[in-house]
């Protein structure tokens, strides 16, 4: 009786998948810093802690998801490499995560209405073809499930709270909706990713069911649909991350090949 070998095989490494693996990677660093700046200056203690442990959190799969761009390029860049000493254009993040944090209140919808999409993303990539990706991918979907509850919640309180908190709500609702296209643009090198990168309509629909309801809880009206598409993942960034950068970047150009 013969024995049959069953040979799992993988996607090759590819220059779009390492761009991929940088995308994902400069997403969660961006938004890990912005939330850094909470540090110290929250309302109260507790959220103090809360925002400076989602920082952590993203940092974590930051450092992931960098070593791994890293490793399957093979050019000798590891992961603090890839976040010190890259410059904007070579960054490849959504240009939602670069932007100031705003008010706490603005703070919290960014938070609740990106991780949406990564909870909808990682739970893809679970399931994709990668096996590395879907490693990472299963271990942050468990971390984007608890920073979605803490902003959700946060959302409503402030949407369905005083004639301020609601104002100022819908306001940050009205600044960060322009910028939400982006996350759902299957551009060129995703479609590529046929199995690996999940399609953009499947994670629109998960998202909606996710953040609709929350919005639709806290009194949150829907802004109108623009025509402006931000490109931050084609290299096409805001000033705000030349800013964020200089701030992040400071030490390893300061002291070149310094450490700890």
């Amino acid at each position: 009786m013969s024995v049959q070998r069953v040979v799992q095989t993988q996607p090759p490494v590819t220059a779009d998948l390492i761009e991929y693996a940088l995308r994902l990677g400069d997403n969660t660093l961006l938004l890990g810093q912005r939330l850094g700046e909470w540090c110290g200056h929250a309302p109260e203690l507790e959220d103090d802690i809360a925002l400076s442990n989602i920082a952590l959190d993203l940092i974590g799969q930051t450092r992931l998801l960098l070593s791994l761009a890293g490793e399957w390029e093979g050019r000798g860049r590891d992961e603090d490499a890839l976040a010190y000493l890259r410059d904007a254009p070579e960054f490849r993040n959504l240009t939602l995560l670069e932007l100031p944090n705003g008010d706490f209140g603005q703070t919290v919808l960014r938070i609740a209405l990106f991780s949406a999409y990564q909870v909808a993303l990682w739970r893809a990539l679970r399931d994709g073809a990668e096996p590395r990706l879907a490693a990472i991918a299963g271990k942050a979907l468990a971390e984007s499930r608890y920073h979605l509850r803490y902003a959700a919640e946060w959302v409503v309180r402030l949407g369905d709270g005083t004639d301020e908190s609601r104002r100022r709500m819908q306001r940050a609702l009205a600044h960060w909706w322009p910028y939400l296209a982006e996350m759902f643009d299957n551009d060129a090198l995703e479609r590529r990713q046929g199995g690996i990168a999940p399609q953009a309509a499947l994670l629109r629909k998960e998202w909606e069911a996710l953040v609709l309801p929350v919005l639709a809880e806290a009194t949150l009206r829907l802004p109108a649909d623009t025509g402006y598409r931000s490109g931050g993942k084609r290299g096409e960034h805001s000033e705000s991350l030349g800013h964020v950068l200089a701030e992040m970047q400071f030490l390893q150009r300061a002291y070149p090949g310094g450490c700890w």
